[in-house]
């Protein structure tokens, strides 16, 4: 299982890359995996500000639908439209061109509850 030492991960199974004040956002490769074959991506929440644990978005694939929850507060920035056309791509590529939001972090302090690698491997583990 792959698990970029560079990411941050929440218990959720998502993935956090910190830039700066920013914050790119997407699923796990795990989470991919238990999903199956992602088919659509909904968010329309681009321009808000949401709260930590605020959903943002829903994905769903063959199986089941499941909503995407914000790992950290903020404003979010941006939102991937390559997987508008090409969802699949989460299940290809999930830590890098498969990407969901970017959001402008409101409050740094919320970085230290993120899990580093090893801590969600042991997550995986449990």
């Amino acid at each position: 299982m792959n698990i970029p030492e560079n990411l941050k991960y929440t218990k959720d199974h998502e993935w956090v890359l910190i830039n700066g004040s920013e914050a790119t956002i997407g699923i796990t490769e795990f989470a991919q995996k238990e999903l199956g074959d992602v088919v659509f991506i909904e968010v329309e929440t681009e321009g808000e500000t949401l709260d930590k644990e605020e959903a943002f978005g829903t994905i769903e694939a063959v199986k089941t639908v499941s909503d995407l929850f914000m790992p950290l507060g903020g404003e979010v920035i941006a939102f991937n439209e390559e997987l508008e056309s090409t969802p699949e791509t989460i299940n290809k590529d999930p830590y890098s061109d498969g990407w969901i939001v970017k959001i402008k972090i409101a409050n740094s302090e919320e970085l230290d509850e993120l899990l580093s690698a090893d801590q969600y491997k042991e997550l995986l583990e449990a």
